[in-house]
């Protein structure tokens, strides 16, 4: 069983949490759940619901927390949305949430950290903090899904990106659709 911990930050784009959450529940993950203040005031705005999942639920705040620790063994973390904000303490080592230390823990720990900007468009800032945090290990995976798969509805397109998130992962899964010739 794969052990992914997810934060949520304060972007635009609740959505795609939500989507990799419900993914996650089908191929029975260990989750371990972070969601900024910010993130909850945007999904009450976007009217995303991310309580009710079988998950761990870890206070922001709560830097005791184990997944603090690399002791703390974990496959993976997503950071989803990451708001430019959580992306700038990343890149730069600046822990002061359980976001932003978990983060550093895979940085450190060499464990896969994936990071989905939802911002537009991006300034100079925002793209040498995703190079800084590129460089340090992670990987920048932008919220733009494709649409030559011809979505029907916002969550298929969501489920584009959960798709490439679980992909990055290395978690096997059905959700989305693959580019076919």
């Amino acid at each position: 069983m794969k052990r992914i911990v997810i934060g949520v930050t304060g972007a635009s784009g609740i959505l795609y949490a939500k989507r990799l959450l419900e993914a996650l529940t089908h191929i029975d993950a260990e989750v371990y759940l972070i969601i900024s203040e910010t993130a909850r005031t945007v999904a009450r705005l976007e009217k995303v619901d991310l309580s009710g999942y079988p998950v761990h639920y870890e206070e922001n705040c709560d830097l005791e927390a184990g997944i603090a620790s690399g002791s703390f063994l974990f496959d993976a973390m997503v950071v989803v949305p990451c708001s430019m904000k959580s992306l700038a303490q990343i890149a730069n080592g600046y822990s002061t949430t359980l976001i932003s230390r978990a983060a550093d823990v895979c940085l450190k720990e060499r464990r896969p950290l994936i990071l989905v900007p939802r911002e537009t468009p991006y300034s100079r800032v925002h793209l040498v903090n995703m190079l800084a945090a590129h460089d340090a290990g992670a990987v920048i995976l932008p919220a733009s899904p494709p649409l030559y798969t011809n979505p029907k509805t916002i969550e298929e397109l969501a489920d584009m990106i959960a798709a490439r998130i679980l992909d990055h992962c290395h978690i096997e899964h059905t959700v989305g659709t693959r580019w076919k010739t």
